[in-house]
């Protein structure tokens, strides 16, 4: 069988590399830093590239949030509470520029024991071996009377738990993200998956109570979401399952009630991209119109960032 004729690469049709079109220019690269400089200074010499224009959109549009009184809605996993970043969190939300805090179940648990005394996260794998993981009696006790003298006043979870902590005068408060809400008045809301939490454990929960709570914060959670529209910011902070499907919910319904609840600003920051943050909190909600921001990275590294970015920019425009 006779070989194929070679192709002949003389034949290619080619062009002028200065004539085709490049999407990095050397305009759009890092600068040098200067020892000595300030933090605008650096987050102004960024690549605007990738996800540090990401970056850059995400701090603009919370300052500009904050600037013309839109909602800042942040949801978050337990585990930004447990990387230490509970202080600025509460920082933004008693500066109004954090509006809305929605958690997991377990964010009241590490929430409260910061409070109560100054810190939290046991040893998983050391106590299951004995059956005492998660057997914190004042953790139960106190937070399960919370969430049941809530809900016979018809309270949610998060303005409950914040209440009591307030109440309490913890010594270690101030590192309450749900009492630092309680007092601004902002809505905190708590969303459970029952036997999810350490709390659940103990006979001190009364799951009717725990229920009906939980659904009067979704219920709130979707009020807050039906006032979202152009110029709000929606953050995912380290929720893969649980919020993101919530906030769908509360975006279904809102929409349904007559609400337009697009032309906002979404983005999901964690550690691994899931499937549910990207489909529910920022592809879905934004397809009538929005900006969908998603940024990769340790929460201890990325929260602190995005902090201090968002307060110099706030400071400049002053």
């Amino acid at each position: 069988m006779p070989r194929p004729a070679p192709l002949n690469l003389k034949q290619l049709r080619r062009y002028s590399v200065t004539e085709r079109p490049s999407k990095v220019a050397q305009g759009s690269f890092a600068k040098v830093t200067p020892a000595g400089s300030s933090f605008r200074t650096f987050t102004g010499n960024l690549p605007r590239i990738l996800a540090a224009e990401k970056f850059g959109c995400l701090v603009e549009a919370i300052a500009s949030a904050h600037r013309r009184r839109r909602t800042v809605l942040v949801m978050l996993g337990a585990h930004v509470l447990k990387v230490g970043l509970s202080p600025l969190l509460v920082d933004l939300i008693e500066r109004r520029i954090v509006t809305a805090i929605a958690m997991t179940g377990s964010g009241i648990i590490h929430d409260f024991e910061l409070a109560y005394q100054g810190q939290t996260s046991e040893e998983v794998a050391e106590a299951l071996a004995d059956g005492s993981f998660g057997m914190a009696r004042e953790t139960a006790d106190l937070l399960n009377a919370a969430i049941g003298e809530g809900a016979k006043k018809d309270r949610g979870i998060g303005e409950s738990v914040g209440q009591m902590i307030e109440e309490k005068k913890f010594r270690f408060r101030k590192l309450s993200v749900f009492a630092a809400a309680y007092r601004v008045g902002i809505p905190a809301t708590v969303h459970v998956a029952i036997g999810t939490d350490i709390i659940h454990q103990h006979a001190s929960c009364d799951g009717a109570a725990v229920g009906k709570a939980s659904l009067t914060d979704f219920h709130a959670l979707t009020q807050v979401v039906s006032g979202i529209g152009e110029g709000a910011v929606v953050l995912n902070v380290g929720s893969a399952v649980i919020l993101p499907e919530v906030f769908l919910k509360a975006v279904s319904i809102s929409r349904n009630l007559g609400h337009s609840v697009k032309d906002f600003t979404v983005a999901n920051l964690d550690m691994i991209q899931h499937y549910r943050p990207h489909q529910n909190v920022l592809s879905r909600p934004t397809a009538l119109g929005g900006q969908a921001i998603s940024i990769t990275g340790h929460h201890e590294l990325m929260v602190p960032l995005l902090y201090a970015a968002v307060m110099e920019k706030l400071r400049q425009e002053k």
